[in-house]
C-alpha cells in the first residue's frame, strides 16, 4: 500500500514536471525553436487546429523558423494567427511558405522572460504541493478509519514529503536550465 501511495505520488508530481517542461518551450530564448509555435492555432476548414497540425515547421538555421503549410490556401491564416500571437514575431509570406526571422533578445526582454519561468516554476512548485496536500489528507482519513497504523502513516509522510523534496528541486533545476538558455547571448 504504502509503495502504490508512493507511485501515484510520483506519476501525478511527474506530471506537473512535464506541464512546467511544455509551457518553458513556449518561451522565445533568441534561438529557432519549432516549439515556440506550440500555442498557435488555425482556422483549418471551419475547425480551430493546431498549426503544426496543418504545417511542417522546421529550423533552417538558428535564427529562422520555416512554416510549410500542406495546403497552401491557409497561407493567410497562418500569417493572421502568427500576427494575433504574443510571439512578436512577423511572418514573411513568399506564396509558399512562411519564413519567421528570431530576433536577438533584449537585456530587458531577457530578464523579463526570467522572470515569466521563475513564475512557471512557482507554478509548478505550487502545483506538487497540492498534490502532497491532497494525499496527505488522504492517509490521515485512512489512518483514521483504522485502515493504516499510526507508524505506518508517520513513515509514509515521510516518504511523501522525502519525494515532495526531490521533485521541487528537479522543478528548480528545470527552471535554472531555462533561465541560463534565456539569458546566453
Amino acid at each position: 500500500m504504502i509503495n502504490q501511495i508512493i507511485t501515484d505520488l510520483s506519476e501525478r508530481m511527474e506530471k506537473a514536471i512535464q506541464s512546467l517542461r511544455r509551457d518553458l518551450a513556449t518561451i522565445r530564448t533568441g534561438r529557432a525553436n519549432a516549439t515556440l509555435l506550440d500555442t498557435i492555432s488555425v482556422e483549418y476548414y471551419g475547425v480551430v487546429t493546431p498549426l503544426n497540425q496543418v504545417a511542417n515547421i522546421s529550423t533552417p538555421d538558428v535564427r529562422t523558423l520555416s512554416i510549410q503549410p500542406w495546403d497552401k490556401s491557409t497561407l493567410g491564416e497562418i500569417e493572421k494567427a502568427i500576427l494575433r500571437s504574443d510571439l512578436g514575431l512577423t511572418p514573411s509570406n513568399d506564396g509558399t511558405l512562411i519564413r519567421l526571422n528570431i530576433p536577438m533578445l533584449t537585456e530587458d526582454r531577457r530578464k523579463e522572460l526570467t522572470k515569466i519561468a521563475k513564475r512557471m516554476g512557482e507554478d509548478a512548485k505550487v502545483a506538487v504541493r497540492n498534490i502532497r496536500r491532497d494525499v496527505n489528507e488522504d492517509l490521515k482519513r485512512q489512518e483514521k478509519d483504522k485502515l493504516v497504523s499510526e507508524d505506518d502513516s508517520h513513515r509514509m509522510l515521510e516518504e511523501i514529503q522525502k519525494s515532495t523534496d526531490k521533485f521541487v528541486l528537479e522543478i528548480d533545476e528545470v527552471v535554472a536550465h531555462k533561465e541560463k538558455e534565456i539569458m546566453e547571448v
